[in-house]
C-alpha cells in the first residue's frame, strides 16, 4: 500500500470539547472537512472507525474511535477516543491535528508536534458503497 507522511497532507487544527453528562471528549470539525457517516481514522498507527455527526453548532462532531465500522455506527463497544486523548496528555480547550489522508474516507489524528506516516487506502467505488449502505 502507498504511504503518505503527515507533512504531505492537508492538516486541520481541531478543538477538543467536552460532551454529555460524562464529559467525554469530542472533536468539532469545521464544515466541509469531513462528511457525515463513518470514516476511518488512524491514530498512533491503529486504524479505527469514527462516526461523524452534525453538531449543535457549526461543523460536525467526531465523538468516538471504534474498532470497526459496525461498532462506530451503533456506538457499541469501547470508545477509544477518551483513552487516546488522555494518553496524549490533552484535554478540553486544547486541540489536535486532523490529517486528510484520503478525502472523505481516511483521516489521521495526532497530537500537536507529532508526525505520522499513514498507509493509504483506496476510496471505495461509489456504486459499491451505496449497495453496502442499502444492505445495512
Amino acid at each position: 500500500m502507498p504511504t503518505v507522511s503527515s507533512d504531505g497532507t492537508e492538516t486541520i487544527r481541531v478543538p477538543i470539547e467536552r460532551a454529555g453528562a460524562l464529559d467525554r471528549p469530542k472533536l468539532v470539525v469545521p464544515d466541509g472537512v469531513v462528511s457525515e457517516g463513518v470514516v476511518r481514522v488512524v491514530a498512533d498507527g491503529t486504524t479505527y472507525h469514527a462516526p461523524i455527526d452534525r453538531g449543535l453548532s457549526d461543523g460536525v462532531e467526531l465523538r468516538g474511535l471504534y474498532d470497526n465500522a459496525r461498532l462506530a455506527r451503533t456506538g457499541e463497544g469501547e470508545n477509544r477516543l477518551p483513552d487516546w486523548v488522555a494518553e496524549k496528555g490533552l484535554e478540553a480547550g486544547r486541540s489536535v491535528l486532523l490529517d486528510i489522508v484520503v478525502e472523505g474516507v481516511q483521516y489521521g489524528l495526532r497530537a500537536p508536534g507529532e508526525r505520522a506516516v499513514y498507509e493509504t487506502i483506496d476510496a471505495p467505488n461509489d456504486s459499491l458503497a451505496s449497495i453496502a449502505e442499502d444492505l445495512e
